[in-house]
């Protein structure tokens, strides 16, 4: 059996989770992200593996969209044998520029993934310009 490891990728999971423990408020965690556009809106997609809906708050202010998310502590009083998972607060934040309808973003949560759509906004999208030539202005002036 062929068995491939990283071990500058092992050494940095292990002292992420010694160095940074759980996220707090004041210090919240990172949470993984995609993003990619599709046609006429841009699609984010956050990991949120066992975190409830009702422990996930989504906003926008301005131009600045902000996840949060809270993944309960372990009881104290359990005898922890292995704590891989990260717990705490969790927090990101996407600046969106003004090309977005910012007033139109769609959420969902299926799987453990927090999917949004985020439509771009009318007067980014191309359009045609009509171009006049030097008879017509002639024609319409005569």
């Amino acid at each position: 059996m062929l068995v491939r490891t990283d071990p500058f990728r092992e050494l940095e999971r292990l002292s992420q989770q010694v160095f940074a423990g759980p996220g707090t408020l004041a210090r919240p965690s990172g949470m993984p992200m995609d993003a990619w556009r599709d046609g006429e809106e841009f699609v984010v997609e956050f990991d949120l593996p066992g975190i409830e809906l009702d422990a996930v708050d989504l906003d926008v202010e301005r131009n600045v969209l902000t996840v949060r998310a809270e993944r309960p502590l372990l009881p104290s009083d359990h005898e922890v044998l292995v704590a891989e998972r990260p717990r705490g607060v969790f927090s990101r934040q996407i600046i969106l520029g003004d090309n977005l309808d910012t007033g139109a973003i769609r959420a969902s949560y299926a799987g453990g993934v927090l999917t949004l759509r985020i439509p771009v906004a009318e007067q980014a999208k191309p359009r045609k310009i009509e171009i006049s030539t030097a008879e017509e202005k002639t024609a319409i002036h005569a």
